[in-house]
Order: C-alpha cells, then structure tokens, then sequence
C-alpha cells in the first residue's frame, strides 16, 4: 500500500503532467492561428493543398493531445479520489508519450531541459505572434486610410484590441504554468549554486597565493570611450583572464573618470596581487610560459582571437545554464560585472541616498534613452513616444496577471535632460523617477569627472534594478544594465524590450543561430531556410521577421523570426578543480562531487 508521502508526490507529479500537456496544446492553438493568418494574407481565395494538408494534421494533432489530456485527467481525478496510480500506469502514459515524439518532465524535483526550453519558446513563440500581428494590422490600416472606409477601419482596430487580449491571457496562462509547476525551488538554488561557484572561481584566480609568481594579463582600463564601453572592455579582458587562468591586472592610474584609479571607486580586483611586474613580459599572445601578457583594446585584437570571447560560455556549465537561463551568454557576462560592480563605502551610501531621494521601488520599468552622440552615428534617433507604449504593455500584462499595481513608476535615465519634464508632462499618469541634473552630466563637454561617473553609476545601477528594461541595446548602458539584471534573477532574459538592436557584444566572435523550422521565401525580401541552418543573425525587426546571412546558401534576408533558434556556443574552458562545485552549507570545507 502506498503512503500518503507517495499519494502526494504522484498526485504533484501528475499535476505537472496535466500542465505540460495543457503548454502543448497552447503551442499547437498557436500554430493553428498562425495557419489561419497565413491563409488570411494570401491573395487566392481558395486555400492551397499544402496549407489543406497541414490543417488536416493539425487538427489530427489537436485531436490526439485531447484524447491523451483526458486520459491523464482521468487518472489525476482518480489519485484526488483516493485511487492510487499505479507504477506500469505511469509507464504506459511514459510510452505513449515517448511514442509521439513528445517529452514528458521528470516527475522529481528539477525539470527536464525540454521542460524548460519548451517554456520559453512559449513565450518567444507569442511575443513574435503579437509582434507580427501587430505590424501586419498596422500596415493595413495605414494602407486602407488611404482610401478611408471607417467601418473597415474600426474593424480592424477591433481585431487589434482582441489580438492584444488574447495575448495577455495566453501570456497569463504561461506564467501560472511556471508558478504551479513546483520548481520555484530548484530555479532559485539551481540560480544561487551556478553564481556561486562562478564567484568562488574568480576569487581564487584573482587572489593567487604568491603574486611574484603568478601568471598575469595586463588590461589598460583607459579605452577611448563612455563608461558603458569601458565596462565591457575590462569584461573582455577579465573572459580572457579566465580563460587563459591569469590573474588579472586592470591598470586604472589616471583613469579619465577618476584620476584616483578603479580601486577609490570600486573594490579591487585582487586583495592579494595588484603588482604588474613578472619575470618576462609580452604583447598578446605571446607564449604559454610567459608570466605577463599584456592585452590589447578588442578592436584591435589580431589572430589568433581568443576562443573564450563572446558568445562562448563554459562547457561545463552550458548544459545547466541553457535548461535555467534563457540567455546563457548575458548570464555569464553578468557574474563578471557582479564582481567588477562592488561598491566601495562611498559608491554604497550614495545609491542608498539617491533610493531614499527618488522613492525607488517596484513594480518599475527602466527606460534609458540615449541621444547626443549616438544619435546619427551609432543609433536612430527614437522620440519618448516609440519607449512608452512598451512600458504601458509591461503595466497591462501584470494586470492581466492578477498583480496589484499601485502607481505605474519608471525609472528614466537619459543623457538629455528635457527627456525627463517632456516625460512627466506628457504622461501624468506615470510616476516619472529621474535626475535631470545627472542628465545634464552625460554631455561630451562634462563626461569625463567624478560628477558625471557617479550619474553614469546611478543611472546602471537603478536601470538594472528594475523589473523591466526598455532601451536601445546599440546603447552599452542598456547593454550593461541587461547583463546585470542576469545577476539580480534566476532569468530577466526576457525582461526587456529593445527599439532597435537584439543583444550583442561588441568585438563578439562569430555568434550563429539554428534553423528550427523550414522555411520558402515568399517575396523577394525573404531567404529560402532548411531546418539545421547555420544562420548568423544581423537583427531582429520586430514584426516578427529578423534579418541574417545563411550560411549554407549564402543568401541574405528576411525571415520568420519564430524558426530560428539561438545556441549555446559551449568552449572548454579550464575548469578550476581547485575551487569545490558546491560548498555544503553545514559543514564549509567539505565538497560535494
């Protein structure tokens, strides 16, 4: 007889089964919708037998995962009624399940990778459906108000409006899934542990036993460029460091921000080895046995190119961090920054004071708008009106989610301080948090001054501290402000909304993603895809196309941003065997295999 243990474990167990086929049936609706829009835009009447076919399927499909759904049902109600599953049940729903090509979570207590994976391509699938709907019905009333029929045009706007509906209950939907599907736990330790280790593993290469011996990289904070820019040029060189197991030297003396150096502002990087000096010294690459190399700015970085660049992450933590993290390489990024980024007293107590000055807290969204020199060189120039329709969408989702919102806040951060009153007049309905003065800092004349460098660490440090971050990604602030947001959550890979680029790092390696699904171009914009293509992706469009260069074929072009897949670029790095995988809580200095 089984024990009431047992009865609770199969029925939680059960219960995650009934929510993985309620996300299957979710995917399929949507694949449905997006079969009928595509039978919609053709200009035949008449649908192809092609699309014919995969209708047929479909609803063959759909009809299969309700007859199974049911089955599981049934046998979940019998387990609350006190009819215990029994264990060749279990196999037969296992077998049936592996039969039809699915794949089942473990009913333990970590999720299967696929679990995971099929979550977030959940909500990628939706975001990109509201994205290319949204476009779709925006050009065709653009198009039908040139030859007006109000009536056409309010039914459009309708279908709009129901589109947006139906998004923020499926959205819902999904979030609920992730909420009751009983890993909240392994997401927050899984999270903690990876950190962790990461951290511990910096701290033992960055304090070496004996400095006079130690193999050293040298990195010149000084490149010619804003703060956001000189963040990612000493987590160029810290990757590197890692790789390469060489403590790291980052050379700060007359720094531009700070004459003082890195150490008056931040701690240093090393309590134990701070001295550049060594028995032989050479330009990167140099030798092995070399003991200090010293690094060049990434642009000018000649062969061979380090392989522990961007977008590699370590192979003995990819597996983990692609079933945790939905952006491996910005968690990553990340952990570095988290050990860049610590304050020292005086940093601490003025982000404590601009908190209690500004009223910081949450539910916020982080909006950052770069203009000055970006603008016309790097960037587009892009009003306040492109930013707050995404804001006021992260409001409404949370809503629709049953959260409670008492003010809409956004933090605003800006290099132009008319943004800020233009965003407090134009939006009373907004609390608007900002700093114009800060604002004002950030101009080229005044840039480089200990003012200007603590308004440059408020603004990263309060946009990364927000629930949602809506920018420009050609901007390192924003940028920078992702990647530390990584370090705050089990998973903000979704946490943003970009205006233009998607995310990259600058002097990155070769980033490719994966064809999923095939695809036919349709008009002369499009590129033809077959599933297992290397793709090397130049943005996403945001209406539901991304443009890219296939590798097989050569072609340049649009495609569906939904049938393509970024991959986790795995790298051996060295492993540090040295520091513990995990220190046991109870007892510190012992070591779990």
């Amino acid at each position: 007889m089984q024990s009431e243990t047992g009865l609770v474990k199969n029925m939680a167990g059960f219960g995650r089964l009934l929510a993985w086929w309620r996300i299957l049936l979710v995917f399929l609706i949507l694949w449905l919708v997006v079969l009928l829009l595509s039978g919609v835009r053709s200009p035949n009447p008449s649908p192809s037998p092609e699309l014919v076919d995969r209708m047929h399927k479909a609803f063959k499909d759909l009809q299969a995962l309700k007859q199974q759904n049911a089955k599981l049902r049934s046998l979940f109600l019998g387990a609350q009624s006190g009819t215990l599953l029994e264990g060749d049940q279990v196999g037969t729903l296992v077998d049936e399940n592996e039969q039809s090509g699915g794949t089942l979570i473990r009913g333990q207590d970590e999720p299967g990778s696929g679990y995971e994976e099929i979550l977030r391509k959940l909500y990628n699938g939706i975001t990109e459906l509201g994205f290319y709907t949204k476009a779709e019905l925006k050009m065709a009333v653009k198009q039908i108000k040139e030859e007006p029929t109000s009536a056409t045009i309010n039914r459009l706007l309708a279908l709009q409006a129901g589109i947006r509906e139906h998004k923020q209950s499926l959205l819902k939907s999904l979030s609920q899934v992730k909420e009751e599907d009983g890993y909240a736990l392994w997401r927050e330790q899984e999270s903690k542990d990876l950190s962790d280790l990461v951290q511990r593993r910096i701290q033992f290469l960055q304090n070496p036993e004996d400095c006079s011996t130690a193999k050293k990289l040298i990195c010149n904070l000084n490149k010619g460029c804003g703060f956001g820019c000189q963040l990612h040029h000493a987590v160029y060189c810290f990757l590197v460091a890692y790789g390469t197991q060489r403590t790291l030297i980052l050379k700060s003396k007359g720094w531009r921000y700070h004459k003082g150096g890195w150490e008056e502002v931040f701690k240093p990087v090393s309590e134990t080895c701070l001295s550049p000096e060594g028995d032989s010294l050479a330009n990167w690459p140099g030798k092995p046995d070399t003991q200090v190399l010293v690094l060049p700015i990434i642009d000018s970085l000649l062969p061979p190119r380090s392989p522990y660049l961007p977008p590699a992450v370590p192979a003995d933590l990819a597996p983990r961090l692609a079933r945790l993290h939905g952006h491996p390489l910005s968690w990553w990024v990340g952990q570095f920054l988290k050990y860049l980024l610590r304050p020292q007293a005086t940093i601490s107590d003025l982000l404590k004071n601009t908190a209690d000055k500004l009223g910081f807290k949450g539910p916020i969204v982080g909006v950052h708008i770069r203009r000055t020199d970006k603008v016309g060189t790097e960037a587009a120039f892009h009003p306040l009106d492109e930013y707050m329709p995404a804001v006021a969408e992260w409001f409404d989702q949370q809503i629709a989610n049953g959260k409670t919102i008492d003010k809409r806040r956004v933090f605003l951060a800006s290099d132009d301080p008319k943004v800020i009153s233009e965003a407090r007049t134009r939006f009373p309905d907004y609390e608007i948090l900002g700093d114009p003065d800060i604002a004002k800092t950030a101009a080229i004349g005044t840039r480089y001054s200990d003012t200007s460098l603590y308004g440059i660490i408020i603004d990263i440090h309060f946009l990364s501290r927000c629930d949602f971050l809506v920018c420009t990604f050609s901007s390192q602030v924003c940028r920078v402000a992702y990647e530390i947001m990584q370090s705050l959550h089990v998973d903000a890979s979704a946490s943003f909304r970009s205006l233009d680029d998607i995310y990259y790092y600058g002097g990155q390696n070769a980033h490719n993603w994966k064809v999923a699904q095939s695809h036919v171009a349709k008009r002369k914009e499009e590129i033809d895809l077959k599933v297992g293509d290397s793709i090397a992706v130049a943005g996403n469009h945001w209406d539901g196309y991304s443009r890219g260069k296939n590798r097989r074929t050569g072609m340049q072009g649009l495609y569906p941003s939904f049938k393509v897949e970024d991959r986790v670029e795995a790298v051996k790095f060295p492993t540090y065997p040295e520091v513990p995988l995990k220190v046991v809580q109870d007892a510190p200095s012992a070591v779990e295999s």
